[in-house]
């Protein structure tokens, strides 16, 4: 077993028996049961943490200091523990004179695991080999300082004031504890110090993330202070201070998991900047509280809670307008990545305005402003499969962080992270860059609407050219031969009418017969034009055409009169989206609806055949959505593989 993970379940054994012990003393000492539970409590809390850690990183020291951490709020209750103990319930603990004189200086010792944890994080391992001494100096000097503490002759407060000191040292020894301590608190500030040191010297995002995680965690130590503030301005006492000291306690080791574990769970540069906004906010009204109280009690000779909350309160209507400068002056320092893809959208929007930039610029102004030339912004548009960019090529996510940009609650793009970026600082820079996402969408839609449309009436034209040369084929080769032929019979005819070398009637039954078939051709070319059958109406000639169709068709026509030109449209869908199903689908059965509502006419033909229709340059399906855009419809298509096909059509049918 790795020996960091080791130590933290040791000292876990160690903190636990001790919290178990003062649970257990607390029951029997008036009013320490509360006290000692919530310390306990905090403690745990850390300690759990340390030991999730000590499971996930077996080899990182963070994990046992951790669980130091967690010990000091057990620690120190059950120091108080002791002494109520001693005092109200004499004989119940016995008195030991080594830890009574000792205790006045252990003080220093809770200190040392947070040192040593600003110090080793969040690798395990100091900055360099120079910070050896201040860790060597964090754990000699505070046994030195509860040494030279417990050889001071001053006689203890009750409880103990009968207990002799172990040893007493001489005066100009004592005088040294207080460079002891000058010293520790030199030690404290050269670990705070080395946090900043390995932030600076990161080039890791990851591990910069990590220590800013750390650093969000230990910003609850100034709100204990502006607590401890309040406290004795408003209750005379530090009560309230104890409240930050507790959330303190939570959110340290809180911070220092996430950030071993999940550095990515939220926008710490974010909460860092909320924080630290709405601290220095809180601080200057209580700065505020405190001048008009000085003031107030200047004036009145004695103290005005109620006029000094009053001028508080002026002070906090002026000073709100200046919060969203103060929030950007945070931001600067603290989040500059956040304020500045902030401004770069701003200043975009407002180019974009006034024409001297194009939405399309949003992605190389993102990566600018995030310093991150892979983040990606794609857009969602009509008929595509997935994400397009702003040119219309598909985008592929791949593993890619992908966050949605939505207007109007619908999805109409996505940003995509490269490397730099937290998932909250997407969402916002998603929020913001709306509008212009849904600009690129819609000038994407368009230009690819224009482009459908020209292809269109190429593709119109084309085929409006090769149904020519084939009437002009069908009728040359076929009805204006047969004419030709019955005109230079005719005239075989008139030329040996009278003289009876030729058989007229013979020849006239074939000029008749050539002109019945003529007739005949005629009118096949002119149903390809138009059917007759459509004479009758659209529903007659649906009915006819499904008659002829090997599979059962389940007709469902409306019965209102259609527009002739609309109801040819219809009925060469039906009649192209049977012959595909036939042909190419094997279905068991057909569906063919058609209704009319508000102004529209749908057809809608279904099978249930094999499926994965697609609609192909050149192919039926496309000369058929060519003739619907035509129409001024729209033409849809369903077809997964395996799963059958649908054909729906909506066309412009005005009374």
């Amino acid at each position: 077993m790795a020996v960091p993970r080791l130590l933290a379940y040791v000292f876990a054994v160690l903190v636990i028996a001790l919290s178990a012990t003062g649970l257990v003393l607390a029951g029997q000492v008036p009013g320490m049961t509360g006290y000692f539970g919530t310390a306990t409590l905090l403690g745990l809390f850390s300690v759990a943490l340390g030991l999730l850690v000590a499971h996930r990183r077996p080899r990182n020291v963070v994990a046992p200091l951790l669980v130091l951490v967690g010990g000091s709020p057990v620690w120190v209750a059950f120091g108080d523990l002791y002494v109520a103990g001693v005092e109200a319930r004499p004989g119940l603990l016995p008195v030991w004179d080594w830890y009574v004189g000792l205790s006045p200086g252990l003080w220093m010792v809770l200190y040392v695991p947070a040192a040593l944890l600003m110090l080793v994080f969040p690798d395990g391992h100091l900055p360099g080999p120079r910070w050896r001494g201040v860790a060597a100096g964090l754990v000699v000097v505070p046994v030195l300082f509860a040494a030279g503490a417990a050889g001071d002759p001053t006689p203890y407060p009750p409880p103990f004031a009968g207990v002799a000191h172990p040893y007493t040292l001489p005066g100009p020894v004592l005088l040294v504890g207080i460079v002891v301590l000058l010293g520790f608190l030199a030690l404290l500030v050269a670990a705070g110090a080395a946090m900043v040191v390995r932030y600076r010297r990161a080039t890791d995002p990851v591990r910069r993330a990590q220590v800013r995680w750390f650093a969000l965690g230990a910003l609850f130590l100034p709100l204990t202070l502006l607590l401890c503030w309040a406290s004795y301005l408003f209750t005379d006492g530090p009560e309230l201070a104890l409240i930050g000291l507790a959330a303190t306690y939570v959110a340290l080791p809180a911070a220092t998991a996430i950030a071993l574990l999940r550095h990515d769970l939220y926008d710490v540069d974010k909460a860092i900047s909320a924080a630290a906004t709405y601290g220095l906010a809180t601080a200057v009204l209580l700065g505020c509280y405190t001048v008009a109280s000085f003031l107030v009690g200047l004036g009145a000779g004695r103290a005005s809670p109620v006029a000094a909350a009053a001028a508080t309160a002026v002070c906090a209507a002026v000073l709100a307008p200046l919060r969203v400068r103060l929030q950007r002056g945070v931001d600067r320092r603290l989040y500059p990545s956040r304020r500045a893809a902030l401004a770069a959208i701003d200043e975009l929007r407002d180019r974009t305005h006034t024409g001297q930039a194009r939405p399309e610029q949003l992605q190389e102004v993102l990566r600018a402003a995030l310093r991150d030339p892979a983040l990606r912004v794609g857009y969602l548009v009509p008929g595509a499969s997935g994400l397009v960019s702003a040119s219309g090529a598909e985008l592929t996510t791949g593993s890619a962080l992908r966050v949605p940009v939505r207007a109007s609650g619908h999805e109409i793009g996505a940003l995509l992270r490269g490397s730099v970026g937290s998932r909250e600082l997407l969402r916002e820079l998603a929020d913001a860059s709306a509008l212009l996402v849904e600009v690129v969408a819609l000038r994407i839609e368009l230009r690819e609407a224009l482009s459908d449309v020209e292809l269109s009436r190429a593709r119109l034209l084309h085929a409006g050219y090769a149904e020519r040369r084939r009437l002009e084929r069908d009728l040359h080769d076929g009805a204006q031969q047969r004419l030709v032929s019955l005109g230079m019979s005719l005239r075989l005819a008139q030329r040996h009418l009278d003289d009876g070398t030729v058989d007229v009637d013979g020849l006239l039954d074939e000029s008749v017969a050539s002109l019945g078939l003529a007739v005949a051709e005629l009118r096949q070319i002119a149903n390809g034009l138009r059917p007759s059958s459509l004479d009758d109406g659209l529903g007659p000639a649906l009915s006819s055409l499904a008659s002829k169709v090997p599979v059962p068709v389940a007709l469902d026509v409306c019965a209102d009169p259609v527009p002739d030109d609309v109801a040819t449209t219809a009925f060469y869908v039906a009649s192209e989206a049977l012959t595909n199903a036939i042909k190419h689908a094997s279905p068991e059965s057909i569906g063919l609806r058609v209704l009319r509502l508000d102004g529209r006419l749908t057809v809608r033909i279904t099978d249930d055949g094999a499926g994965g229709a697609v609609v192909r340059p050149g192919a039926g399906l496309a000369g058929l959505a060519d003739r619907v855009a035509a129409a001024g419809g729209l033409l849809s298509l369903s077809s997964p593989a395996g799963r059958g096909t649908v054909v729906e059509v909506e066309l412009p049918c005005a009374s």
